[in-house]
């Protein structure tokens, strides 16, 4: 799993206030990457290495390296590749105070075998994964509940990662300003009228309206929020990636996550929906969006992605720039660090807009081969996506 702990005084930039760090949740593998062969096949590769890995350090490092301040709650092996995991996160500048070791298990591993179209598939041994527990989420609980993101994937145990959830729903107020989500007056969102001081729900949120003349002020339970009055604004805090994706995911998932996103071949997975274009993703997105999420967003790899929320419950389509693709091997992980990014330090964007800038940044990492090793760096990237 990963997360984000309060960044240190030294570590802020002058002139800034400090914010609350970005946590994700996930665990760590290496990658082992030669050729793809056939069913039974057996071929010669051109190529071998080791590197970093692992669904949530992916993401983690992704963000950190477009400036997040990030922390990883985790636990690894007491071995080479667990000493060289802990030591790769601080290299990325990402808090390594909840990253655990044991010596009941050894250090996740993925097997990744890429062809020369730099399609890959992917075998996942979770490892000391699957041995992060209760009482290592409790002692990284004030980190979740200052996080200003949270990001859980299924590398480790379906308990743990739903009771990092269930807590950092329960954290009280997320502090964070919003993130708009539908380009409609409040009016639209909520049914009937609202008056100061009253208390609205609906199944987009839960919020306590202000009016005044500069327009409509909309405080959620969860974060003071204040839209302009052609403006719903909602507060996102949990990021999903149900990955590696099970057909009987547990419903909670759902209504605990305020984006839920995953690639097509999981949303199949999850929807029994066949998903070859963005028309159905679309209609797997929309199945997905009634079984609670506040947010649905279904990557599509080179084709972009789709958007839907229960603010704005029509699939929109989002394109990304074509390029050469030398291996695909993480990209969507790129892709989720980069939102995650976006949630945390850029909320005033439209989450179409965060989508555009994460596409981009996925697409530049599938230009370069490796993992984290083709993740790009904010200093490498244009400056209007900052």
């Amino acid at each position: 799993m990963v997360l984000e702990a309060p960044p240190k005084p030294s570590s802020w930039f002058p002139g800034q206030a400090a914010e609350p760090p970005l946590p994700l949740i996930t665990p760590r593998a290496a990658d082992l990457t030669s050729r793809l062969p056939k069913t039974g096949e057996t071929i010669h590769g051109h190529k071998f290495f080791i590197g970093f890995g692992g669904k949530g350090a992916n993401q983690c490092v992704q963000a950190a390296r477009l400036g997040a301040k990030t922390a990883m709650v985790c636990k690894v092996g007491k071995d080479s590749f667990g000493n060289d995991y802990i030591e790769n996160f601080k290299q990325n500048d990402i808090s390594t105070e909840f990253t655990y070791q044991t010596k009941d298990a050894a250090t996740g591993t993925a097997s990744i075998i890429v062809n020369k179209e730099g399609q890959n598939i992917i075998v996942i041994v979770a490892g000391a994964n699957l041995l992060l527990n209760t009482e290592d989420l409790r002692e990284a609980a004030n980190a979740i509940s200052s996080a200003k993101v949270m990001i859980c994937q299924l590398e480790v145990t379906p308990a743990i990662s739903l009771e990092a959830l269930t807590m950092a729903h329960s954290s009280g107020d997320s502090k964070l300003p919003g993130t708009i989500l539908s380009q409609k007056p409040l009016g639209d969102v909520f049914s009937g009228s609202q008056i100061k001081g009253e208390a609205v729900a609906s199944l987009r949120c839960t919020a306590l309206i202000d009016s005044g003349d500069a327009g409509t002020a909309c405080r959620f339970t969860r974060a003071p929020l204040f839209p302009g009055t052609d403006q719903s604004i909602f507060s996102l805090k949990t990021l999903f990636n149900p990955a590696p994706a099970t057909a009987d995911l547990d419903p909670r998932f759902y209504t605990l996550s305020d984006v839920f996103c995953c690639n097509e071949t999981e949303a199949e997975i999850l929807t029994s929906l066949a998903v070859s274009s963005p028309a159905d993703a679309g209609k797997a997105a929309l199945v997905l969006l009634e079984r609670g999420c506040r947010v649905v967003i279904i990557t599509l790899g080179a084709a972009g992605c789709v958007l839907l929320s229960q603010a704005e419950p029509v699939p929109k389509y989002i394109p990304t720039e074509k390029v050469k693709a030398v291996d695909t091997t993480g990209a969507g992980d790129s892709f989720v660090g980069a939102l995650a990014f976006y949630l945390a330090y850029y909320p005033n964007l439209s989450l179409e807009e965060m989508l555009k800038r994460s596409n981009f940044i996925a697409a530049v990492s599938v230009q370069t081969a490796g993992t984290q090793s083709s993740y790009p760096y904010k200093k490498d990237l244009p400056l209007d996506l900052f």
